[in-house]
């Protein structure tokens, strides 16, 4: 499957460094006849982009490495470097974009538009659309950040490749060159989508929150085992697009047996692969009093304070042990409270309060899934 997948990758990246090294050429031909920063600019930005492609098959090429010693989860994170490295360009070339247009203004050169480079223009701005809805389509399918954010450059492309055209029209009825004005504005929009590229890689690269619908549709799986009572501290990490490795607690009955409960884990574990494609490396156990209306009672008053305390947004994990006089459960903290510890200390004393001989023990977990 993921040699399938980058096998297309591959495909898809050669079909743009051969399309843009063709517009580079055509371009640079125009740009040099015309006089034009504008067009010379974006030949240079359209090489750039071939420089993009290569990238990220050497990204994909490495991502689809067998797991070794050193890295027994496979190589897939290469490919949100490879993602990384495109953006970068994309800032640099806008960056290069602002430098150029302001030089060309102190110049106060004049263009030579003619015909056959307006049509010239016209043809890569309708192949560059193409191309980037063709990367875009194709980065959606494939999971790949790297194809997504070339789709993204190529439209960018596109509407430098339109000012252009605009400015040109402008020039041939008025005389009044525009270009280097509209190239320094277009820089601009070039210089913010690298940054925002630059933000959402580097985001994946240390570890983001579970997409919403991934978290429910894996909760709603685990808790349709008859046997489960709830699923709680559901930790997804991302080992690339194609690999997402996952551990979570489930509660059950504390009468079931070791044998049963490692059934319905294998059931649990089998189940969500092929639901959602998740590899499921743990499962904890939380177990579950049985129906004892005086402990039922209790864990409903301690519920109660903790919907009470501000900060807190859960319970789980909750169990009393009769013998040893014990009451365990995990509450869930709101990020906006994370630093406030002291909250816990204040919800440990209120339940002893309530309960004086029992020894309490709350362990603290984050909000990290819906």
């Amino acid at each position: 499957m993921e040699n399938k997948r980058g096998k297309e990758i591959v495909k898809v990246s050669v079909i743009g460094i051969v399309v843009n090294i063709l517009l580079s050429l055509s371009k640079a031909i125009v740009g040099f006849l015309t006089n034009s920063i504008a067009i010379m600019m974006d030949s240079l930005n359209y090489l750039s982009d071939s420089v993009s492609s290569i990238i990220t098959i050497i990204g994909t090429k490495i991502a689809l490495k067998t797991p070794d010693k050193e890295h027994p989860f496979g190589h897939g994170r290469v490919e949100y470097l490879a993602s990384l490295i495109i953006s970068i360009i994309i800032m640099y070339a806008g960056i290069t974009a602002f430098i150029e247009s302001i030089q060309y203004i102190l110049k106060d050169e004049l263009p030579d538009y003619n015909c056959l480079s307006l049509i010239i223009l016209a043809v890569s701005v309708v192949v560059k659309v193409i191309l980037g809805e063709y990367y875009k389509k194709k980065g959606k399918q494939l999971k790949s950040d790297t194809l997504y954010n070339s789709g993204v450059d190529a439209k960018l492309d596109a509407l430098v490749s339109i000012a252009t055209i605009v400015s040109a029209f402008i020039y041939l009825v008025s005389k009044v060159s525009l270009e280097a004005y509209l190239a320094l504005l277009i820089s601009f929009i070039i210089m913010r989508s690298g940054f925002l590229m630059i933000k959402e890689t580097i985001s994946l690269i240390l570890g983001r929150r579970i997409e919403k619908e991934l978290a429910i549709k894996i909760k709603e799986i685990v808790n349709s085992f008859k046997d489960v009572m709830g699923c709680f501290d559901l930790v997804v990490n991302n080992y690339g697009p194609e690999k997402l490795i996952a551990s979570f607690h489930i509660e059950v009955d504390e009468r079931m047996n070791a044998v049963e409960i490692d059934k319905l884990t294998r059931k649990i574990t089998s189940k969500v692969y092929m639901k959602t494609g998740v590899i499921v490396a743990a499962i904890g156990i939380y177990s579950m009093n049985s129906k004892n209306k005086e402990l039922k009672k209790m864990k409903d008053n301690i519920q109660q304070l903790v919907n009470n305390t501000e900060g807190l947004i859960s319970m789980h994990g909750f169990y009393v042990n009769e013998e040893f006089k014990t009451i365990d459960f995990d509450v869930v903290i709101s990020f906006d409270y994370i630093r406030n510890k002291s909250i816990v200390n204040g919800l440990k004393k209120k339940v002893k309060e309530l309960y004086p001989e029992y020894k309490v023990y709350i362990v603290l977990d984050y909000d990290i899934s819906d």
